[in-house]
């Protein structure tokens, strides 16, 4: 590992060696690289090497998080994929909720150089079953475009984006227990308003660059996400200008994809469609 490699992924990230082909692993927003720690072994037994950083302001305090801007988040992954380009014949990029939104800017600004996409539980409307409507209409505008916004702040509750019941019960303990790590451990479950009026600067950004986005994509969707609804994954598809487009619906699982009950069949199926992009390229050649 290079030098460079190892200061991009700051103080809770990993990074795994395996093959010549990489794949880029963006958690989601107030999450944490633990969270993207199952689909990295998965996609390491596979025969891929897999770096997954810390992205910026994220995994330490909620004042480091709101100091930070979404282009922060974005400049903490592009440091990140130069250095994996640097030693890695592909580097693929996969996602999750705002980090999908992530891997979208990447692929807008590099082009063809982001060899393939994974985008996982992609978040441009937060239109889930446990969002509450009135609440989302219409007092989250008000706070956003008002002083509020830096005072109130979104506490996520239970399920936590996760259906199976053991997953949940281990996020559930950690917060119970106020462990002085749970920021590294499972992220941050009281979203400031200010960080989330950042996350909307994000979709607004990812949004319009869709259609610049021709890197083959895989979409994966929950048929029962919480949080952001199967729509997202129909945006994805109809905007984007990707040739090669597959998407992928799954069952049994809430928002978070990476931890729930068909982890195994997401990374299974983002792998298989890695090694296909390679295959494709190769008869090219």
């Amino acid at each position: 590992m290079t030098q460079e490699t190892q200061h991009s992924l700051g103080s809770t990230g990993f990074y795994d060696k395996r093959g010549e082909d990489a794949v880029l692993l963006i958690h989601g927003l107030t999450g944490t690289p633990a969270e993207m720690r199952y689909i990295a072994k998965n996609l390491l037994k596979q025969g891929f090497s897999v770096a997954c950083p810390q992205l910026a302001g994220h995994c330490g305090s909620v004042a480091d998080l709101k100091r930070s801007t979404w282009q922060d988040w974005y400049a903490s992954m592009e440091v990140s994929f130069e250095a994996l380009k640097k030693e890695h014949k592909r580097v693929f990029v996969s996602g999750l909720s705002m980090g999908a939104l992530i891997a979208i800017k990447l692929a807008e600004e590099k082009g063809e150089r982001v060899d393939g996409l994974g985008l996982l539980s992609t978040t441009f409307f937060y239109d889930g079953w446990n969002m509450p409507r009135l609440k989302r209409k219409l007092l989250l505008p008000f706070v956003l475009y008002t002083p509020l916004q830096y005072f109130m702040s979104w506490e996520e509750t239970p399920p936590y984006g996760i259906k199976c019941e053991r997953t949940r019960a281990l996020v559930h303990a950690v917060l119970e227990n106020r462990d002085a790590m749970a920021s590294e451990k499972v992220g941050i479950f009281n979203t400031p308003a200010v960080v989330i009026k950042e996350s909307t600067r994000l979709i607004k950004s990812a949004k319009r660059g869709l259609p610049k986005v021709t890197s083959p994509t895989l979409i994966v969707h929950s048929t029962e996400d919480d949080m952001a609804s199967v729509k997202n994954a129909h945006l994805v598809a109809k905007r984007i200008s990707s040739r090669k487009v597959e998407t992928f619906l799954v069952d049994d699982s809430y928002h978070v994809l990476t931890l729930d009950k068909r982890k195994n069949d997401v990374a299974l199926r983002m792998g298989e469609f890695f090694k296909k992009c390679v295959a494709i390229e190769a008869a090219v050649v």
